[in-house]
């Protein structure tokens, strides 16, 4: 099995994306653990469906 491109990395106050082959932070900070985005991401990477992810995770944010 390969090495997981995106992972959840714990900040103070949340979480934030770590991108493995860009090295550097992808998307927003976010308060809970976005599961759900980075198996998205990880696995099909359907931008419709990551495009809905990140519009919930924002309205979570608010």
């Amino acid at each position: 099995m390969s090495r997981r491109r995106y992972v959840a990395r714990g900040v103070p106050g949340g979480y934030r994306i770590w991108d493995n082959r860009g090295r550097r932070w992808w998307g927003d900070h976010y308060e809970l653990c976005p599961d759900d985005l980075l198996s998205e991401l990880n696995g099909k990477a359907d931008y419709v469906k990551i495009t809905a992810l990140l519009k919930r995770y924002r309205a979570q944010k608010r």
